[in-house]
């Protein structure tokens, strides 16, 4: 008999999922591949306890398809924890697709990919997320009913990202109130890094109420854009993670917070629309604790973009979305108020309330 002995840095290659440190016992993971449409899709789905697994869709041009598998498994852990603190009878899932959006995207690759979301019947559920718009989700409908966030004329919620950015800004002014004694935003200075959709959004939210926004993203035309419709700041230094500021949102991609930034920031306030912006959940909640950061958990205050796209599974308008979404403002205060009484992380605070639903539920069965 021959036994073979791994080394550390082999183990990805003979594990790429179940090795990965972000698996995180995962009911499925999905691969699709179509060689006429050039499709390359993974779908992740992660928990279905509370109902079917919702969550977005992202196109990324990926440098490996390790790290597009690393960020499904991320996504789609982090799509149950948001369903969950929500109140949503949801459980988490996420799909990429790995190429291009603005060269490689066509009709034809969305709807295969709606064909293989459709094979899951209904076990998965997508919708938009980075590289995609509501016009993609509609020819994804084309092929499925498994698909959230189209068009209004279509009968659906329409563009998910201002509820996005409308939860962000709940969770920030409730931060601010923990931090300050005060929810007013006016003359707070706040770094908004990514000024995509939901980037955008937020922008316009902290204008209208005076605060004094400085903008940071790696395309200069939609800088000089947001700059001139909102009077915002272009950010000027070269180590935005050090930037002197009030509040640092992170709204592009995650893990902004790492190893190599954290000791950096001296922001007194961390709340943003990306995803699993702690690269190390445990580890990074804890120096943000140490330092005195306060960080709005993503899962929580990003959550308003899910609630828009729950809407068309539940039948509730605008009125409720609204509603529901403003309600993160409580449910921040909350975790905030139950961190700091339980000596804990914010992170791990929001984390054992999720868990906790997720468990009452699979124990009423």
């Amino acid at each position: 008999m021959t036994v073979d002995v791994l080394k550390a840095n082999e183990l990805k290659k003979a594990a790429p999922v179940f090795g990965q440190l972000s698996f995180d016992d995962h009911e499925q993971v999905v691969f699709c591949n179509d060689k006429d449409t050039g499709l390359k899709a993974i779908i992740g789905i992660h928990n279905t306890v509370l109902g079917p697994a919702l969550g977005g869709t992202r196109m990324w041009n990926y440098s490996s398809e390790w790290d597009a598998v690393n960020d499904v498994l991320r996504l789609s852990r982090g799509m149950t924890f948001k369903s969950a603190i929500t109140g949503l009878n949801l459980g988490g899932g996420k799909a990429v697709i790995i190429g291009d959006a603005k060269t490689q995207k066509t009709p034809e690759l969305m709807r295969r990919f709606g064909e293989f979301v459709h094979s899951l019947s209904g076990k998965y559920i997508t919708a938009e997320d980075v590289g995609m718009e509501t016009a993609d989700m509609d020819t994804v409908r084309e092929v499925t009913p498994y698909v959230t966030g189209i068009s209004e004329d279509k009968g659906g919620a329409g563009n998910p990202s201002p509820v996005t950015a409308y939860g962000v800004y709940m969770g920030m002014k409730a931060a601010a109130k923990f931090r300050y004694g005060t929810d007013d935003l006016q003359g707070r200075s706040v770094l908004v890094q990514g000024i995509g959709h939901v980037g955008e959004s937020l922008v316009d939210y902290l204008a209208k109420e005076g605060a004094d926004v400085i903008i940071s993203d790696i395309n200069q035309q939609k800088l000089t854009e947001v700059r001139d419709r909102y009077n915002a700041t272009i950010y000027g230094g070269e180590d935005v993670y050090g930037a002197d500021v009030d509040i640092y949102a992170p709204c592009a991609l995650g893990a902004t917070i790492n190893d190599q930034t954290i000791e950096r920031f001296k922001a007194s306030i961390i709340a943003g629309a990306a995803n699993n912006q702690l690269a190390d959940d445990t580890k990074h909640g804890i120096i943000l604790r140490e330092k005195g950061i306060i960080y709005a958990p993503d899962f929580l205050i990003n959550a308003g973009g899910i609630i828009n796209v729950y809407a068309e599974l539940e039948g509730y308008g605008r009125k409720e979305i609204m509603e529901k979404t403003q309600n993160i403002y409580n449910t921040t205060l909350e975790i905030l108020t139950a961190a700091e009484d339980n000596d804990i992380s914010t992170h791990e605070a929001a984390l054992k309330v999720a868990k906790q639903r997720i468990a009452d539920r699979k124990n009423s069965k």
